[in-house]
């Protein structure tokens, strides 16, 4: 087999077998295939795509390239959510817990973030003490014990996504679903699920601007997902503003402790119960949507769901008592409120360019070996269709400088007022089981 006559085959618009792209990948690995080859090969899928096979078949020998995690020793079926990105994305601190309150294994593994804030280690590393090095009987144990425990991501997981995504990222290739697609699938497969729960974003703040690209990335991961063997859906979300008001790891914190008290913001507590009744559904704790969302709510009300969230952070090293006294978390030196320069209506609020306000202030990482300020960030106090008056708070800036005019120039290029009122944008644009 020749890599140069299987980037023909694909250049020429056929589909590649189950062996030539197990050949590829495995090639691609161990360095037998050069990048320059690689980099024909992923042109020639960008221009010509894969059929639902040949994703399937990608995805796969991604996953046999590094090591896999076993779960077979936790009990009951793993249910694991993967949102494609966002600003203000709190879902997973909020979700974790409040599904496994109601039964649901939830074995996370996860990442630290680049771009605007951290990510979910970051943000519960704002609790003090609390550690994602523990070894895997021990995690396997928690999850046993408490429903939930999080750990770092494996150094060898699917190690050709990760030669594959460097490689897309420098060669023009990063936005072709089939790569995309198989790219996030690899991990979660990878990961250990049985069953994938995905929230794919749309709009200015996503990855995916348009509805339109988004169902298509949302279908290919489901097909994808079902042709191995996982039971897999997505949720389309909204993200043309941030989710929820916080945007920042300590005070992302803070809005998950509220929002599991009942009280967070309604977009962030919609797309929780939305996404957790279908993760509750797959894990064949309820036999109806209806059903699941009914248990997660009595939780939320009963104070379970907070309890677990405690008995979480209290099981890995974490000071759960910062459930009860949110000043324990780390804090910023000052705070700054953004002031409307004028009555109207919030029409705009751009979510990718506040998640880089909220960076600049040291909220996220600009590359891999920057470090994170877990205090700092900003809290909406207006979201688009509210009306605002003239000296009126628009947010709230947390930070540990005093210098913060480049930071409060970006948000007012970002946050438009009109006269006219706009409607708020629709939350979820849909939802994709087949």
């Amino acid at each position: 087999m020749r890599m140069v006559d299987l980037i023909e085959k694909k250049r020429d618009g056929e589909s590649l077998t189950t062996e030539e792209i197990q050949f590829i990948i495995k090639g691609y690995t161990d360095g037998s295939i050069p990048d320059y080859q690689m980099s024909a090969l992923t042109m020639a899928v960008y221009f010509q795509d894969m059929d639902d096979r040949e994703r399937a078949d990608m995805t796969m020998a991604m996953v046999n390239s590094g090591d896999t995690i076993d779960l077979t020793k936790i009990e009951g079926i793993k249910v694991d959510k993967h949102s494609t990105g966002g600003v203000g994305d709190t879902t997973t601190l909020v979700l974790g817990p409040l599904v496994a309150s109601v039964g649901v294994p939830v074995a996370k593994m996860s990442g630290r973030g680049l771009g605007h804030t951290g990510g979910t280690i970051d943000k519960l590393e704002s609790v003090p003490g609390f550690h994602v090095e523990i070894e895997n009987d021990e995690f396997i144990k928690l999850v046993n014990e408490n429903k939930i425990a999080v750990i770092g991501q494996s150094g060898n997981l699917t190690p050709a996504d990760k030669k594959l995504y460097a490689l897309r990222d420098v060669t023009g290739t990063v936005n072709s679903i089939p790569l995309i697609a198989s790219s996030i699938m690899s991990k979660k497969i990878a990961a250990g699920a049985d069953a994938i729960c995905l929230d794919v974003k749309t709009g200015a703040g996503a990855f995916m601007k348009t509805l339109e690209d988004s169902k298509s990335l949302a279908k290919a991961m489901v097909e994808i997902g079902n042709n191995v063997g996982r039971k897999t859906m997505a949720v389309i979300s909204d993200m043309s503003q941030p989710l929820g008001y916080a945007i920042g790891n300590a005070l992302e914190v803070k809005e998950a402790i509220d929002t599991l008290r009942g009280n967070g913001p309604e977009d962030l507590t919609e797309l929780c119960l939305a996404l957790g009744s279908h993760m509750v559904y797959l894990a064949e704790k309820a036999s109806t949507l209806e059903e699941a969302r009914n248990m997660l709510q009595d939780s939320i009300k009963s104070g379970k769901a907070l309890e677990t969230f405690k008995t979480f952070l209290r099981s890995q090293g974490g000071d759960a008592s910062v459930v009860d006294d949110t000043n324990k978390l780390p804090q910023a030196a000052y705070a700054f409120e953004l002031e409307a320069k004028e009555d109207g209506y919030v029409a705009e609020i751009v979510a990718d360019e506040i998640g880089t306000a909220a960076m600049m202030l040291g909220a996220g990482r600009a590359t891999k070996e920057s470090s994170i300020d877990l205090a700092v960030g900003l809290v909406l106090r207006k979201k688009i269709g509210d009306e605002v008056k003239k000296g009126e708070s628009l947010l709230t800036i947390f930070s540990n400088t005093e210098n913060i005019e480049e930071v409060k120039q970006k948000l007012y290029e970002n946050l438009k007022i009109t006269k006219e009122k706009v409607p708020a944008p629709v939350l979820i644009h849909g939802e994709i089981t087949v």
